[in-house]
């Protein structure tokens, strides 16, 4: 085997010396970038070969290969004893207590909408309501028609609703599970339906996507005082205190009659802000005597029984009772926002 380059000899040589003396890791960098990187002397030895004479360029080719690796698995070496020497010498400087049980995972938390919901289920089941669910994706005879909604009810218009294909539609509220969970059952009864709705809507207290609780007991002893004090007492158990609500007279083809509930709006004190629309009061939801003409259509005798149901959104509550300014950040995943929360 021929001798090699006194040249390549040389610069390994010093190559490896210069790596010896390296006591930090950004130092062997350093001098690996000084020998092999784009600019270094082995990189540029071997960017000379084609200039070499051709009876040398392959000895004097492998030659310079046989420097890079050396330099390229000494360089790998110190670099594992500088490493372990600054292990050793953290390892000195702190004291471990093997004992100790070791960090465990973050834990995972309830979303606030998710809280709030399962307080709001928790208070009604107390009252003695069941729980009733339904499906997300409705058909036009339950959440328009069954709920005396005419045709030409702008509820209905595809500006409000998501329509899909074959007829169905995503459900504007979860009042279509009321007409399911009435048909076939004999009053009395008393359920919730909590849950997820759908409507075109995007503002600082709406968003296409958000959660209602529906409430309605039948009986045939059943009138809006007992409506006003169910809800009177779920708006101390949910806002603290004594909330200040108000009842407006109003109109929802399901309900005769009908009001609207608001509250006092707690993040301006009922001073006016963004949020209330500057009114000082924030919507609450809808509620009423169920019509007869529903009860008629899920098989209800509306001459024996009377009813009562309310609608109000979940979201909105949350915002009341976290002091959030905007439905958005509910919904942004942003965990920073969640965890003070």
């Amino acid at each position: 085997m021929a001798a090699e380059p006194s040249h390549l000899v040389s610069l390994t040589e010093r190559a490896i010396a210069e790596i010896v003396d390296a006591d930090t890791i950004h130092a062997l960098n350093a001098v690996r970038s000084r020998y092999l990187g784009r600019k270094g002397e082995v990189t540029s030895v071997l960017r000379s070969l084609g200039d070499a004479d051709p009876s040398e360029r392959a000895s004097l080719g492998q030659a310079a290969n046989r420097a890079k690796q050396a330099i390229e698995d000494r360089v790998a070496a110190r670099r594992g004893e500088i490493e372990n020497a600054e292990r050793n010498r953290a390892l000195g400087r702190q004291s471990i207590d093997v004992t100790l049980p070791g960090a465990g995972p973050l834990a995972g938390r309830l979303h606030p909408i998710s809280l709030v919901m399962r307080d709001m289920v928790e208070f009604f089941t107390g009252m003695g309501f069941s729980i009733e669910e339904g499906p997300e994706v409705e058909t036009e005879y339950n959440n328009f028609e069954a709920l005396n909604i005419p045709d030409e009810h702008p509820a209905r218009d595809e500006q409000d609703t998501f329509y899909l294909e074959g007829g169905n539609l995503l459900r504007t509220h979860t009042s279509s599970v009321q007409i399911r969970a009435m048909t076939g059952r004999e009053p009395p009864f008393r359920f919730i339906a909590p849950g997820r709705v759908y409507r075109h809507d995007l503002s600082p207290r709406h968003s296409p996507m958000f959660h209602q609780i529906e409430g309605f007991m039948v009986d045939e002893d059943v009138n809006f005082a007992d409506l006003k004090g169910i809800l009177y007492a779920f708006a101390r158990h949910l806002m603290q205190g004594d909330p200040e609500l108000r009842f407006r007279s109003n109109h929802f083809p399901f309900t005769e009659p009908s009001a609207e509930m608001d509250y006092s709006c707690r993040l301006c004190d009922g001073q006016g802000c963004k949020v209330c629309s500057h009114t000082g009061w924030m919507e609450w939801g809808g509620c009423g005597m169920i019509h007869p003409r529903v009860l008629d259509r899920c098989g209800i005798d509306s001459d024996r029984f009377q009813g009562f149901a309310f609608g109000m959104g979940i979201d909105r509550a949350a915002l009341l009772r976290y002091g959030v300014p905007h439905l958005r950040l509910l919904f942004e995943g942003d965990l920073r926002f969640l965890e003070q929360i």
